[in-house]
């Protein structure tokens, strides 16, 4: 059968560095950092004192207080930035065919915050009996944020989460993908959210030495490709789009920013927390999306990389990306959002995808911040073009976003111009 061809026709993001779509994207470009001291609880206690926050968020601007008791943080914010690319696309208008929407998100926890409220007041009252509140469940579940998008809207296609750590938001944009081009939806609302910036979530990834320390410089901790990075910074938000077949898109007359046209899925097999260190599932992720987008690798000109800041992370995907590309990855644009949104977990692959969506639409290509020039780390090429701590103008023809995941999860999606 013939595969449909499938655009993007709306935006939504909730993030550190901006809260909608065009905020986020005046950031990206302008290389502002998200990461300030911790809010959400006292982290005296803590080895990790910032993170990536999402910043003057009030919900009840967006959703009914009522309904908001019965909604965990990370819930929140995939409403508020699904509200967004709805909106945006048109895809709430009256005559849209409900029954052909679905909604496909990707998370990589889901609801810590409400886990550990129920857990401490359990804890609190143990000789009292089980008392837990009637919402604990479905506030908590991964799954619902999908369906609280399909309950608002009344979208009656495909509804499901996908959760593959960090990689989560790509795998549910790359589903969505597929679903489409097969005929088994008009349109789909993907993408992902996170809200891990609690006690279990810092501490937990502090224990494992994942984090950055450097507490007395929080703007300038996320530094991915130099020497001196000694982790990630935990970001939390939503990135959204609206992904539909063209043929539904141009009916109805929509405004379409790019086409998406491939999607790349492997995994390392090899640690369930490090990456590969010659990048043999980064490198596998991107061969198959090229491949899946009948593209070689001189048609990327620009690759949003995973780039954490973490020492082995960074050093396997620079392996990776000169295996792929040979001698066109010297003049790629390479760069990595995080070094100013944070690591939004199981949200980065729909913000970074985003960046690549206006990279395309914009040919800017964001920077990655936080690199000195005295700050260079042996095993890292620096004849590559890491987009360093200033935006870039160039034609961007299509770009490449790359996500990894604890237990060695790949995904990698593929945007490009749209041609009529």
């Amino acid at each position: 059968m013939e595969l449909k061809r499938v655009v993007v026709t709306g935006l939504g993001a909730l993030t550190p560095v901006g809260n909608t779509a065009g905020e986020t994207w005046e950031s990206l470009k302008n290389g502002k950092s998200g990461s300030a001291p911790i809010t959400h609880f006292d982290t005296e206690k803590f080895k990790t004192h910032f993170a990536c926050e999402v910043k003057n968020f009030d919900p009840s601007e967006f959703i009914d207080r009522k309904q908001l008791r019965k909604m965990d943080l990370y819930e929140q914010y995939a409403l508020v930035a699904a509200q967004e690319a709805i909106k945006d696309s048109g895809l709430d208008a009256e005559n849209i065919d409900k029954n052909e929407v679905g909604v496909i998100f990707g998370v990589g926890i889901g609801g810590m915050h409400t886990f550990e409220q129920e857990a401490g007041y359990y804890a609190q009252h143990e000789e009292d009996g089980p008392k837990f509140s009637p919402f604990f469940i479905p506030k908590m579940i991964a799954d619902i944020a999908a369906g609280q998008v399909a309950i608002n809207y009344g979208f009656h296609g495909p509804n499901y989460t996908t959760t593959s750590a960090c990689a989560s938001s790509s795998n549910a944009i790359a589903d969505a993908f597929n679903l489409l081009r097969l005929g088994k939806a008009n349109a789909i609302v993907t993408g992902g959210a996170e809200a891990g910036i609690y006690p279990c979530g810092v501490g937990g990834f502090n224990a494992m030495h994942a984090l950055s320390t450097r507490n007395d410089d929080p703007a300038g901790a996320s530094r991915p490709f130099s020497a001196s990075r000694d982790g990630f910074v935990m970001g939390a938000g939503a990135g959204m789009l609206v992904l539909e077949t063209l043929e539904h898109a141009q009916a109805r007359g929509a405004h379409i920013y790019c086409e998406l046209v491939g999607a790349g899925m492997s995994a390392d097999a090899h640690h369930i927390t490090a990456s590969h260190p010659e990048g043999l599932g980064a490198r596998l992720v991107m061969e198959r999306a090229l491949r899946d987008a009948n593209m070689k690798p001189e048609d990327i000109d620009y690759i949003n990389v995973h780039g954490t800041s973490t020492p082995v992370g960074d050093i396997s995907e620079v392996k990776a990306i000169k295996q792929v590309f040979g001698e066109h990855a010297y003049k790629l644009n390479i760069s990595s959002t995080k070094s100013m949104t944070g690591h939004l977990l199981g949200a980065a692959g729909g913000v970074e995808a985003l960046a690549c969506i206006m990279s395309v639409v914009e040919d800017i290509v964001p920077p990655t911040i936080n690199h000195a020039e005295d700050d260079k780390d042996p095993e890292i090429d620096y004849n590559l073009n890491f987009t360093f701590n200033k935006a870039q103008k160039r034609t961007v023809r299509a770009a490449l976003s790359n996500t990894f995941g604890f237990g060695g999860h790949n995904a990698c999606v593929i945007v490009k111009k749209y041609e009529a």
